[in-house]
């Protein structure tokens, strides 16, 4: 098959961009001919398709009015990326469009290539966040709040008054303004299949307005080499200085503030235990101050950004994760790779975290946003530890957890004969 996979960023940047470089790979050593459409950046991997990429938009850090001007006019609608993805279509003769994080930087404007039309290319979109059904994408409020108020009536003004995006009523208005430009152009009409990671996501999906018939459950897959490695290691975790770890974006959505609050309400039963942070994003200025301050410089260590096999090797070696989001997460790449390493994860109980962290079983479960019961949960995790009888048949059962979800082949095996559906339906 001809598989034309778009995303926004084409280098590894977040949970999104994982699946879309790890999806094409699969598919690629499975005999398919794949393709990709995305923005240009310096980070971007080489491919060979790039000169097919849409302008570099920065939307957090406008480069004078002009600009701003020009790319919040191509938020809403992109004629360049429109341009450019035709182009692509006409050289590479794709069956199938896979859309992935697409909203901003490139726009639904590209369904309306004549290419999809004349060719009845099949479309499939795999929704990573909320933004089609929440022009704010995190189901979040400006204030930090979660906040669903837009998903069932379809009424977007909401997400301009209570300033959703980055607490902007600017940029809240064009979100808007883009989810209602969507609606007028039937874009949703245009996508063949959504393929939703989490049962939540699937339910927000068809609370939203779309269709229950084209909203298919597919669970996304996690690297099964850290299974066949952490196998034949009894117990990789530092028993001599045990540490909790986090690592990912550090934005406010995803609760690291939380965490070290409650790290520090733990104090004393805590003795002897660290909390490791690995990651970047808007509040690593905020950690950096924090770690260096007070009670938390000993036992608070920032590591910055790790990836590959640093990152392996600090998630085989924690006694657990923790993952504590404020915000309906979807199926977190985060947590795959904790159960895939056999490390248990302490997560929030909220949006798709539950399904795969099952509370004393895969892991422990809190209140999400509430901090004293983060801290119960650190406490008695830490007590687990100590079991270590406990602790080896909640490691033996992330592995088996992990195995269910399958590996990037598997999925890829599965996605493709939705792929050939569309593709027989179509003809």
């Amino acid at each position: 098959m001809r598989i034309l996979l778009v995303n926004k960023f084409h280098y590894r940047r977040g949970g999104a961009e994982t699946y879309y470089l790890e999806l094409g790979a699969a598919l690629e050593r499975q005999g398919n001919d794949v393709a990709y459409f995305s923005m240009k950046h310096p980070r971007n991997i080489p491919c060979r398709w790039e000169r097919f990429f849409v302008s570099q938009r920065e939307y957090n850090d406008p480069r004078g009015r002009l600009a701003a001007l020009r790319d919040g006019a191509a938020l809403l609608y992109s004629w360049e990326a429109r341009r450019l993805f035709q182009a692509l279509c006409e050289e590479f003769q794709p069956e199938i469009v896979h859309l992935n994080n697409v909203h901003r930087q490139i726009t639904l404007s590209i369904l309306d290539a004549p290419y999809l039309r004349k060719r009845r290319a099949g479309v499939v979109y795999t929704a990573h966040d909320y933004i089609t059904v929440c022009p704010g994408y995190l189901l979040v409020d400006g204030s930090g709040e979660l906040c669903d108020r837009c998903v069932a009536g379809g009424r977007y003004i909401h997400c301009m008054s209570r300033r959703c995006v980055k607490g902007s009523r600017v940029k809240s208005a064009l979100a808007a303004g883009e989810a209602y430009l969507n609606r007028a152009l039937h874009m949703p009409e245009k996508i063949d299949c959504v393929i939703a990671p989490s049962r939540f996501m699937s339910s927000m999906l068809v609370k939203g307005g779309w269709p229950e018939g084209k909203v298919r459950v597919l669970r996304n897959f996690a690297d099964l080499s850290q299974v066949d490695r952490t196998c034949m290691q009894r117990d990789a975790q530092d028993r001599s200085q045990p540490y909790f770890l986090f690592a990912g974006r550090l934005s406010p959505e995803k609760g690291l503030m939380d965490l070290i609050e409650a790290f520090r309400i733990a104090g004393r039963e805590l003795s002897g235990w660290r909390l490791v942070i690995a990651g970047d994003g808007p509040l690593r200025s905020a950690v950096e101050r924090g770690v260096e301050t007070g009670e938390r410089g000993g036992r608070i260590e920032f590591m910055g950004y790790l990836s590959g096999g640093a990152l392996c090797s600090l998630i085989e070696r924690a006694a657990f994760s923790v993952v504590p989001s404020r915000w309906n997460e979807n199926m977190p790449f985060a947590v795959l790779e904790s159960l895939a390493a056999g490390t248990p994860v302490v997560g929030a109980r909220i949006g798709g975290i539950s399904e795969l962290v099952d509370d004393r079983w895969t892991g422990l479960l809190f209140t999400s946003r509430d901090r004293s019961s983060l801290a119960d949960a650190l406490q008695r995790a830490a007590a687990l530890f100590c079991d270590e009888g406990a602790y080896g048949a909640m490691r033996d059962a992330c592995r088996r957890r992990a195995l269910e979800c399958g590996d990037s082949d598997c999925y890829a095996g599965r996605i493709s004969a939705l792929y050939r559906t569309l593709i027989s339906g179509s003809r």
